[in-house]
């Protein structure tokens, strides 16, 4: 079905913080092409925030897991009177969710199997893959997105507002799989390089990272741990503050992006084949491409399969620091 066909499109992508900010470009085009169309979003309630003050959505529905709450949503969707569903979570819970749509529902192609061949087989058939934000466009017939990045909109002000300091790094040293986090050694000690070379660095993390953010800090001279109880919007605010960003492929990488900060990114077990990397944005991925292993997970692991982690181990903070250099020249 086409967008000009429509009058109400409901969009329906239930987490997490990467994959919600990859539906912007989605949502931002198809407003500005079709200004008509009134947009609604579904998704779990832990992430309203990315998308609370974006002004191309009318309507922000919640998704709980309890049976109940499946039914009476699943029952107001099919009341809504949508002209279209874009299915772009295409799991068991949104085809449970939309089982009775009383409408076309359309859904995302995932690439299962070519992920699974390139991951437990080496057998690459992503390497033309576009980035997801890409992809979830391509849901729709016709449809192609404009040349912005992501969106993330926050109405909190900055925590460090006064302070006109423009040397300012950021490390966002969490990431919910091990095989996904440079580790903390390699943190704390390109933070102290940052610091040596006149940098002031700022810690970035939610709820999980408390912990690492806090040894980090407590191994430098003069930084900023800005970690909090998961507040999206004031992490956005305070990473204006930032030249440059430090972060593994996870949702802050994805929120440095969406706020057009510059961002450093480090890719261990996962590789950008999969369509994660930093979107539209200035960005440098490091990742090791000398390893047979790699990719190891698409999701990342607990640990190392072959006990090496050579994938981040030998992107060393020296490595990172001369890259921050030259990354800031171009």
């Amino acid at each position: 079905m086409k967008l000009n066909a429509v009058r109400k499109l409901l969009i329906v992508r239930l987490s997490s913080l990467g994959d919600i900010l990859l539906t912007t470009p989605m949502i931002r085009t198809i407003k500005n092409q079709y200004p008509g169309i009134e947009i609604d979003f579904v998704l779990r309630k832990e992430f309203h925030d990315l998308l609370r003050l974006n002004t191309c959505i009318n309507n922000i529905f919640f998704y709980d897991s309890n049976k109940e709450e499946v039914g009476r949503l699943g029952s107001m969707i099919n009341d809504n009177g949508y002209d279209l569903i874009v299915d772009l979570q295409n799991n068991f819970r949104s085809k449970i969710l939309l089982k009775k749509p009383g409408c076309p529902v359309i859904s995302f192609r995932k690439n299962d199997l070519k992920k699974f061949l390139l991951v437990h087989f080496k057998i690459n058939l992503l390497k033309n893959s576009l980035s997801i934000a890409e992809r979830y466009a391509q849901t729709v017939e016709d449809f192609e997105l404009d040349n912005e990045g992501l969106n993330l909109f926050t109405d909190k002000k900055p925590f460090l507002f006064n302070d006109s300091d423009k040397n300012k790094i950021g490390l966002c040293p969490g990431a919910k799989h091990l095989t996904k986090r440079w580790t903390k050694e390699y943190y704390i000690a390109l933070g102290k390089l940052l610091e040596q070379n006149g940098y002031q660095v700022i810690l970035f993390g939610g709820k999980d990272d408390k912990l690492l953010c806090s040894e980090i800090e407590n191994q430098l001279v003069n930084s900023i741990n800005l970690c909090n109880d998961n507040d999206i919007l004031q992490t956005a605010a305070d990473m204006e503050k930032c030249k440059t960003i430090f972060c593994n492929d996870s949702g802050l990488m994805h929120t440095a992006a969406a706020m057009k900060i510059p961002v450093i990114a480090f890719f261990g077990s996962t590789v950008k084949e999969f369509g994660f990397s930093p979107y539209k944005s200035k960005s440098l991925v490091m990742e090791n491409n000398n390893l047979s292993c790699r990719p190891c997970s698409h999701i990342g692991r607990n640990e190392c399969p072959k006990k090496h982690f050579k994938c981040m181990l030998e992107l060393s903070p020296q490595l990172a620091f001369n890259n921050l250099k030259s990354f800031l020249n171009t």
